[in-house]
């Protein structure tokens, strides 16, 4: 007969048993991650441009972040600016070269 009792575990049981725990914690840390940009991304998704989109209606304009609340939503465009081009917090479409900087 065998001196051990059946609650006795050898040393690599435990190792085992330890490595996988710290694998549970680096795949919870990386989902955590994952899905903490996730919502970043949804919460956020216009953080790296100058406008916003609003919905009206069937359709969308295109607002800038610094936008004055006294103008109506239909004052802005319903299409982004082109490139070289800015919306001003009024609704109006202009240049942004550097003559527009003096209009500023």
């Amino acid at each position: 007969m065998s001196n051990h009792s059946s609650n006795d575990h050898s040393p690599n049981d435990e190792r085992s048993a330890r490595g996988g725990s710290s694998r549970r914690w680096i795949l919870g840390a990386a989902l955590l991650l994952f899905f903490s940009y996730l919502t970043w991304q949804v919460v956020n998704p216009y953080r790296n441009q100058p406008y916003e989109q609003v919905p009206h209606g069937d359709h969308v304009h295109y607002v800038p972040k610094d936008w004055n609340g006294d103008v109506p939503i239909s004052r802005f465009p319903t299409q982004p600016p082109e490139e070289g081009e800015r919306i001003t917090p009024n609704g109006e479409v202009v240049s942004d070269g550097p003559d527009a900087a003096s209009s500023r």
